[in-house]
């Protein structure tokens, strides 16, 4: 629907609370026209972690508190991450050719434990990550807009540092295995681009778990064919689904899934139980909303 569909009758009523599912068709236009319309609205949910569908100007112009459903699909993504760490380390390409082959030979694999993680981007899912990998014994090198290491989530960094380009230079140099989860923002729009991809540690590790938007392919694509990077795991592309005709699909270096690393069977009914159970009292009760949104960061 769009808000023209909703008539007078509801405004009467004063609605209060819009929910918006990240599979609504045209949300970054229905939703500025939808809060125009009634001025009531004080608080806007998003059934998903990310907010890039909804960002907009017209959005950051208005007045109603928003929130989203961080926090409930980290645990499936943290799971994926050492998977695909996992999946380079004990060579399990080699294996699938040498089981297709038939053939009988040894080879000496990695350890993670030891290897250092560096995590672009340390919100929720980046500190589901961090969890994991410290029960792996990896070192643990950060990069989020407050380096700090105030809380017991924060300690679980060897090191933190800020997002200036420097610093993720850096990081990208000293990491074996690179996780970004970062949002999709204005600010993060192409940060892990060429220069980072140069400064990369040889046979690194690239894992791209927050948004397409914020890698510059061709620059990772150019790093994967010259052997810089040992491999990527992506679950999320510039373009979705992704075009048969893009050179990832033809890299055995990388390993793909379709955005689905988080789409468990219940993921959609655990965030709108989050919603319903944990946001919708705080809201009758008038107390602090979980998991405020900043609409013009974008997260």
């Amino acid at each position: 629907k769009t808000a023209e569909d909703f008539g007078e009758a509801l405004k009467e009523q004063k609605p209060n609370v819009v929910f918006v599912s990240p599979s609504c068709p045209k949300a970054r236009v229905q939703l500025p026209a939808l809060l125009q319309k009634f001025p009531t609205v004080e608080w806007v949910h998003a059934q998903s972690a990310g907010i890039d569908f909804l960002v907009c100007d017209e959005l950051s112009a208005t007045t109603p508190v928003m929130t989203n459903a961080k926090g409930q699909f980290s645990s499936s993504l943290a799971e994926y991450a050492m998977l695909a760490c996992s999946y380079f380390a004990k060579g399990i390409p080699q294996l699938i050719r040498q089981k297709g082959a038939k053939s009988w030979t040894k080879f000496d694999v990695q350890e993670l434990r030891g290897q250092t993680m560096g995590i672009v981007g340390y919100g929720d899912v980046g500190r589901a990550v961090a969890k994991l990998a410290k029960q792996y014994g990896m070192k643990i090198v950060a990069l989020r807009r407050n380096p700090r290491r105030d809380t017991d989530e924060e300690k679980l960094c060897d090191v933190v540092y800020g997002n200036d380009k420097a610093s993720l230079n850096r990081l990208m140099s000293e990491s074996d295995y690179i996780v970004c989860s970062a949002p999709s923002t204005v600010d993060t729009k192409g940060m892990v681009n060429a220069d980072a991809f140069a400064s990369v540690k040889d046979g690194a590790v690239f894992l791209n778990l927050g948004r397409g938007l914020v890698v510059d392919e061709e620059a990772m694509i150019k790093a994967l064919k010259s052997g810089k990077l040992k491999g990527a795991a992506l679950d999320v592309f510039i373009e979705e689904p992704l075009p048969e005709d893009n050179e990832l699909w033809e890299l055995d270096n990388v390993l793909i899934s379709p955005h689905n690393m988080d789409q468990t069977s219940t993921f959609m009914h655990e965030a709108t139980e989050f919603f319903v159970n944990e946001n919708l009292p705080r809201f009758v009760c008038k107390e602090e909303l979980l998991n405020p949104v900043d609409k013009v960061a974008g997260y």
